[in-house]
């Protein structure tokens, strides 16, 4: 039996990227495709409350005939929750989550939608791939899909998908985060990191404004090149310009603190 992979992402069931990645590995597995109704960037691992909340519809995406795809009302862990509690017949073996517009590295992962999705999936039990392809700031949230190159990420993530199924994980790891830098010409040249402890987006000084009005905070990249890990992700993506693997987990606890004592 081929594995069952579910596929989500957090730029909406109608982005190029998420073709691209049931495309680089639609004959590895039976795919379950189910993604946000519309563009979800930075939602996290969020669960918000709207009056569309849990309406899912079935629709057909080009080229992916075989697969069930389902656009769901809500956020992408939402769509995960969805997926695995709902929509499919057996519990996906792999959960895979992009391609994304734009990179999710250091410390701003948690912001991400695209590692929401990730994260929600390894609460299900159930290992996850994110990968993202560095984009520029001014894109990451169009509705419109501008048209991108996504060989690279489609080949790096064909590769992970491969050597999962056959090996298994890393140690410990149960989500792994790819970046893609725009650079790459090759998918399968990569390097293992650890996850930066640096923000790579960082927000802007607001000007002086009416705190009455709506206002949305702006930010742009922003990295401590000085004291910037030479192991990291960001290290790796954005100053070697090589792809970027870092071994991720839920486990968020600080090693040797536990016999801490007021």
């Amino acid at each position: 039996m081929k594995p069952y992979i579910l596929l989500t992402n957090d730029d909406g069931i109608f982005s190029p990227g998420l073709h691209a990645m049931a495309e680089a590995v639609a004959d590895l597995g039976d795919l379950l495709i189910a993604a946000p109704h519309s563009q979800q960037t930075s939602m996290g691992r969020s669960f918000p409350r709207t009056p569309e909340q849990g309406i899912i519809e079935q629709v057909e995406l080009p080229g992916l005939e075989n697969a069930a795809c389902y656009s769901v009302h809500g956020s992408p862990a939402y769509s995960v929750a969805h997926a695995v509690l709902e929509l499919a017949d057996r519990v996906p073996d792999l959960c895979l989550c992009g391609i994304n517009y734009g990179e999710n590295l250091g410390a701003t992962v948690t912001c991400s939608g695209t590692l929401g999705a990730a994260f929600e999936a390894n609460t299900h039990g159930i290992p996850a791939i994110a990968v993202s392809l560095e984009a520029p700031l001014n894109i990451q949230r169009k509705r419109d899909y501008p048209e991108y190159n996504w060989k690279a990420a489609q080949e790096v993530t064909r590769s992970m998908v491969q050597a999962v199924c056959e090996k298994g994980f890393p140690p410990h790891a149960k989500l792994l985060n790819i970046n893609v830098p725009l650079a790459a010409k090759n998918g399968t040249c990569y390097k293992m990191t650890r996850l930066s402890s640096q923000n790579y987006f960082n927000f802007l000084l607001p000007p002086e404004r009416d705190l009455a009005s709506s206002f949305e905070l702006k930010c742009e990249r922003s990295i401590d090149l000085q004291n910037l890990e030479p192991d990291s992700d960001i290290y790796a993506t954005y100053v070697q310009h090589t792809i970027s693997v870092t071994p991720m987990s839920l486990d968020m606890t600080v090693n040797g603190a536990m016999e801490w004592r007021i």
